[in-house]
Formats: structure tokens, C-alpha cells, sequence
């Protein structure tokens, strides 16, 4: 802020000017009217008024500095229109994933990638809005392009550079997962001492299917054709690379190719292999019992040979972690133990291949088991109350599996109606492994540790909940395979920047509850005065602002204010 004199015949008036930058061009703006000199020396009582207006200024700047200067509001008019088109609402939530944008080094990504390529279009204006779109506000590639003008920052881009930058990014998909993996070991320990997999798959809602869409089992149970995304997460629950293949592929043959590339691109070698049972073929286990790899698998204790199976469910010779021990589990005790996780071991040969069988019981555990088949076998009886008739087909872990159809009499004479009644011997026999878990391995580790490792799993799932959830990433409108794979390649790279920042928040709030917050962190426009916060103040912002060292929420934050947050945002 500077003095600024305005001599015309009658007066001499002294007014505090502001130099500011609006759309690109310098212009000034007036801060305040201090008044005429003969004013001035009538109120400061013989003080010369310009060495006082110069004092002021002086310590407006000072106060601005700080961040404390008073802000004079002009005046609106209640019979005065707004500007036909003008945006006077923008989100500032963006400005937290941007700062972790940044950390990772995905701007210089963007830059090389263009440097190969020599494109005109902002790929990185294009692919940090293509993120933060599709974490806050997820839609159609027309409907980001559109809503990132709603952000504080404008986009540098036109809608039809999108569909060249998707072009772009799934040619370069794997530089931009391995880069992205070495830029974060700069920003963020990565545990990838544990490797947790596993695969999904995402419908279209086309009819034919056609390239990466295929027919193949749907596991959000829609008759369309479909496209599998395998994933890699750390053993911190950050994602470390994908793949996608095609629907109809068998899924215990998207582990190995996936996992080559960490071991070429990502430059790892040591580390250990978490599946699920439906990725554990004896190929995928023996592929990691070599070198420094290792495999930890869950094992189904139903499909076990008969003697191993009679030895899981023996209520005796079960150990605690760190105790010698041994415990009978039938003598537990319901409240003592309930916390209490009792594991037993033994080495087994399989097909050649040796491996530790570890099976652990909890009174938890056994307790949740016996909840969710009591809710399924309410269902059953409900249905065997109105129409039984119409239960066909069913999954092998539906409630319709509890429900018997009899045609034959105990004669096993031809019964003139079919009748239905509620197959207590199936409830008996799975509730005989309520409380039992399995697990196979190669590693010689104690037992307790091998299974707390397996127990982290659930992490994975819940990145793909959050992926097909919050971030929309079903269904999938596109059909060219190159936009799909840059497709999933955008919502891989969020879903990172998410996880990222849930940590950052040490797992306090819920995906909801971070992403809602988010989507409200609105500001209203003040012309050449800054951005008044129109979102509520809460626990969270308060956290939010603490952990990320910047805050949005004063009154009024100046455009001189906003402008340092730009740049504290895209710091590396």
C-alpha cells in the first residue's frame, strides 16, 4: 500500500492506494479516503497531515505483513444487479490434496512427460483437475472440466485436450506409477517390506462386450461387461501400482505380471506377498518362494484334508503370542479372553511346495461369525414365510443356501408338493468354524506376527470401496481401451493422494466425513478485497489447517493472503 495526493483547484485529498493484479493486468485500487489536507490539519490539531498519512500507510503495511490489516468492505446495493455469468462462489478444499499433488512430485511428471511428447496443453493443469475432481467431486470428464472453474485457481486447459491428455497418460501409465512410487520416498516412508494384492473388477453399461471389456463375473453382481483392476498396496495401506486386464481373465493370472513390473520399474526385491485364497494358486506361491520373496496367503480351513482339518478345529494346544503356554479353548473365558487372539502352527507339504499352516481363534471373531449367519438365517425364514417358490439360484455365501427344497417323501416316494424348510444340519456344520481363520506361508516367523501381518488386509478392500464409492470410479462410460486405462489411471493416482492425506490426519475422520468437509470448503468473491469463508468452522478444518500449516478460515482472507497459500501449496 502506498499514499497517493489528488490536487484539484479547491483541494489537496490524500488516499491510501493498493496495486493489485486482476485477470493477468496491474490496475490500483482505492484502500481508503483519508481526506483533504485542510481536514486532516483541522483534526490532527497542527500535525502535518501528509507526515502523518505517510505514519499510517506505514503501519497498514506493517499490520498487512502480519496478515492483520483491517479490511474496508465496499458498499453493495440492494437495487443493484450482479454481473450476468460472473462466478462469485468458489471451492478452496482443492488446496489440501494440491499440496500433496505437489509433495509427489506429480507436476514434474507432467512435465517430463510433455517435454517427450512437445504438446502444447497444460498436462499438468489437466491431470491435477482430472484428480481433484474425481475426489471431490466425481462425474463425466465434461462435468470436471466444468466444475474446475469452481475452483479458487481457474483451469489452463480446453474441454477437447482432456480426451488428448488421456491419451497421453495411459501411454505413459507406467512411468507415472513407478515415478510416482520414487517420489513419495521423499515425502512419506513407504513399508514395502508387506505387499498386499488383490483384484477387482468394474461394470459398463454397454451390452457387447469388446477389448478390455469382457463378460466375466461381476463382483458388484451386474450382468455387463466388465474390466479387472489388480492392485498392489503398501504395508502402510498406500496404493503402489495397478494394473488393468481384461474381464474375462482368470484372476490368479494378474498377480505375476503385475508384480514383474514392481520388481523392473519400481526397483524392489525384498518383500512379502499378502493375498486372499481366490489369488493363491500354487503358481503364484511358488513364483514368490525365491530370492527375498515370501507369501502369506489365507487358507479355507473347510477345504483342508481331513486330518489337517481335524487338527485346526482340536480346542486344544492354542498359544498366545509371547506365552509357552497352552490353552483349551472350550475352558476360555468370555470376558477375559474376548480381546485375546490364540493361534496354533505346523508345517504342511503341499504339492510339493512346504509351507506353515497357522490358524488363529477369537472369541471376537467367533461372535461376528454367529451375528451374520443369524441375520441371514432370519432372512431365510422370512422368506420361507411368503414365497419360498421363487428360490432358485444362489451364492455360495447367500442366505437362500440355508433353505432345503424336499420332492420326495421320507420314502423317497415322488411328493405331490415340493417342500421347503430351513437345512439345520448346514447351520450346524458352519457354525462348527465360527471364531477359526487360516493362514499358509513360507516365512519362518513366529505365528502370532505372520497373522497380525494377514489381519491389515482389510486395508485393500477399503481402497477399492472407496474407489467405487466416494470417487464413483463405476460405471465406466468410455470406450476406447487407451481413455479406460487413463481412466483408471486418474482414479489410482487419487486414491493415492487420498490415502496420503488420511494419514496425514492419522486416521481420525472417515472417508465421508473428509471428503464431504472438503466439497464444503466454499468461499464467496469479494472484487479486489480477498474470500470470505462461507463453510463452518469445525473440529476437522481445525485439524486439517494444523496438519497442512496454512489456514482459510479467518473472516476474510486477503487476495494478498490467498496468493501466499497458492504458493505454500505448490511447495515440494
Amino acid at each position: 500500500m502506498r499514499l497517493s495526493l489528488s490536487k484539484s483547484k479547491n483541494a489537496t485529498s490524500l488516499y491510501v492506494i493498493e496495486d493489485i493484479i486482476e485477470n493477468n493486468k496491474r490496475t490500483s485500487k482505492v484502500v481508503k479516503k483519508l481526506g483533504t489536507v485542510k481536514e486532516l490539519e483541522k483534526k490532527l490539531k497542527g500535525r502535518d497531515p501528509i507526515e502523518w498519512a505517510k505514519e499510517y500507510v506505514a503501519k497498514l503495511n506493517r499490520l498487512e505483513e502480519k496478515g492483520k490489516e483491517p479490511i474496508v468492505i465496499a458498499k453493495y446495493s440492494p437495487s443493484k444487479l450482479v454481473n450476468k455469468d460472473e462466478r462469485r462462489s468458489f471451492n478452496g478444499g482443492y488446496l489440501f490434496l494440491q499440496n500433496i499433488y505437489y509433495k509427489l512430485g506429480l507436476d514434474r511428471i507432467c512435465n517430463e512427460i510433455s517435454k517427450k511428447y512437445k504438446f502444447e496443453y497444460s498436462l499438468d493443469s489437466i491431470l491435477s483437475r482430472l484428480l481433484y475432481g474425481r475426489i471431490l467431486f466425481p462425474s463425466s470428464k465434461l462435468s470436471t472440466y466444468e466444475l474446475s472453474s469452481e475452483l479458487l485457481e481457474p483451469p489452463g486447459f480446453e474441454l477437447h485436450q482432456i480426451y488428448r491428455a488421456l491419451e497421453v497418460i495411459a501411454k505413459e501409465t507406467d512411468f507415472i506409477q513407478s515415478s510416482l512410487y520414487q517420489n513419495s520416498l521423499s515425502f512419506s516412508k513407504r513399508n514395502t517390506g508387506i505387499l498386499y494384492y488383490d483384484c477387482t473388477n468394474y461394470f459398463f453399461e454397454i451390452e457387447q462386450g469388446e477389448g478390455l471389456k469382457q463378460y466375466g463375473f461381476s463382483k458388484d453382481h451386474k450382468p455387463n461387461p466388465v474390466v479387472q483392476m489388480g492392485l498392489f498396496m503398501d504395508g502402510d495401506g498406500i496404493p503402489l501400482a495397478f494394473s488393468i486386464t481384461e474381464g474375462n481373465k482368470n484372476e490368479q493370472l494378474t498377480l505375476k505380471p503385475l508384480e514383474e513390473k514392481i520388481l523392473s520399474d519400481f526397483k524392489l526385491s525384498r518383500f512379502v506377498v499378502c493375498t486372499d485364497a481366490g489369488l493363491a494358486s500354487k503358481s503364484n506361491r511358488i513364483f514368490n518362494n525365491k530370492a527375498d520373496r515370501a507369501f502369506i496367503t489365507t487358507q479355507s480351513i473347510k477345504r483342508l484334508k481331513s486330518f489337517l482339518k481335524k487338527w485346526a478345529l482340536d480346542p486344544e494346544g492354542w498359544y498366545l503370542a509371547s506365552s509357552t503356554k497352552t490353552y483349551d479353548i472350550r475352558e476360555l473365558d468370555e470376558e477375559v479372553h474376548r480381546d485375546n487372539i490364540f493361534y496354533k502352527e505346523r508345517w504342511i507339504k503341499e504339492d510339493g511346495l512346504e509351507q506353515k499352516l497357522i490358524v488363529t481363534y477369537s472369541i471376537k471373531y467367533r461372535d461376528y461369525h454367529n451375528k451374520v449367519r443369524v441375520s441371514q438365517i432370519e432372512r431365510a425364514l422370512k422368506a420361507l414365510d411368503t414365497n419360498p417358490s421363487n428360490i432358485k439360484k444362489y451364492r455360495q455365501n447367500d442366505y437362500k443356501r440355508f433353505i432345503v427344497r424336499k420332492t420326495c417323501t421320507d420314502d423317497g416316494e415322488i411328493a405331490k408338493n415340493e417342500v421347503y424348510s430351513l437345512n439345520t444340519d448346514l447351520i450346524d456344520s458352519e457354525a462348527a468354524y465360527d471364531g477359526f481363520y487360516a493362514v499358509c506361508t513360507n516365512l519362518e516367523d513366529d505365528g502370532a506376527e505372520i497373522a497380525q501381518i494377514n489381519r491389515r488386509r482389510w486395508e485393500i478392500g477399503e481402497c477399492f470401496r472407496i474407489l467405487k464409492g466416494e470417487f464413483k470410479a463405476r460405471p465406466v462410460y468410455l470406450k476406447r481401451d487407451d481413455r479406460i486405462a487413463a481412466h483408471f489411471t486418474t482414479c489410482f493416482i487419487a486414491l493415492v493422494i487420498y490415502r496420503i492425506l488420511e494419514k496425514k490426519l492419522k486416521e481420525q475422520f472417515t472417508c465421508n466425513t473428509i471428503v464431504k468437509a472438503l466439497r464444503k470448503m466454499n468461499f464467496k468473491e469479494l472484487k479486489k478485497e480477498g474470500y470470505i469463508p462461507t463453510y463452518t468452522r469445525t473440529e476437522f478444518t481445525d485439524i486439517l489447517h494444523e496438519t497442512f500449516g496454512f489456514r482459510t478460515d479467518y473472516e476474510i482472507v486477503t487476495l494478498k493472503q490467498m496468493k501466499k497459500i497458492f504458493r505454500q501449496t505448490k511447495k515440494r
